[in-house]
């Protein structure tokens, strides 16, 4: 399916007299923040350790604001290959007694679950994945959908948001650290390469650019 396609396909699925502001802020998508820890960089044959969702709210005012944060450690999946280097990045023990991982099965279905429930709430048909450098994290989130034989993926397959390039137009920074620090938002180094952690700093980072263009007068159609 072509993009247009799936546009297409999109909105003839939305109501033209939709009332609810999310679905028309982003066209009838929703966005949800997704970050990955990993066991190397290519999504197919490295183990994904690691995964956290924050859906995202909007209030009265028209302003967005993290929602729900869900958090799995994850199984490596047979044959995967896990790279020391990662390992030693990340901070990720696999052997840990506390680390209870999941399957990447149950870790998906719990987080599309919860993703699917913020879409019916919100009027939205599709979810849009945002992340730090958002290929990495749909490549790998694609992965695992295919691995699991998902059939009712809720993400949009290959459109997303990426915050490393909203935050370098916006502060001219595109490390989430950095971007972090122009925002205003607090972040602590230490507790960087979780995917808890992160993702719910990229969330911030993502509500905090899209509510600032709207008060700059970027978006006006809240109340249409």
């Amino acid at each position: 399916m072509s993009e247009d396609q799936f546009e297409d396909e999109l909105d003839g699925n939305l109501s033209n007299d939709t009332r609810h502001p999310m679905a028309r802020r982003f066209r009838g998508y929703l966005p949800v923040v997704v970050d990955v820890e990993c066991g190397g960089f290519n999504c197919t044959t490295d183990a994904l350790l690691e995964i956290a969702a924050v859906t995202i709210g909007m209030d009265e005012q028209g302003l967005l604001f993290p929602e729900h944060t869900h958090f799995f450690r994850v199984e490596p999946f047979a044959g995967a290959n896990i790279e020391a280097a990662a390992l030693e990045f990340t901070g990720i023990k696999l052997d840990h007694p506390l680390r209870m991982a999941v399957a990447e099965s149950h870790a998906l279905g719990e987080i599309f679950r919860s993703v699917r429930k913020s879409l019916k709430a919100n009027g939205c048909k599709r979810a849009i994945l945002v992340g730090h450098n958002s290929s990495f994290d749909l490549g790998f989130l694609n992965a695992a959908i295919a691995r699991c034989d998902i059939k009712r993926n809720p993400f949009h397959p290959f459109s997303s948001f990426d915050t490393a390039t909203l935050a370098g137009l916006a502060y001219g920074q595109t490390v989430l650290a950095k971007a972090c620090q122009a925002a205003g938002i607090d972040f602590d180094g230490r507790e960087a390469h979780s995917a808890r952690y992160d993702t719910e700093k990229t969330a911030e980072l993502f509500c905090g650019i899209v509510n600032r263009w709207k008060e700059m007068g970027g978006w006006e159609d809240y109340e249409s």
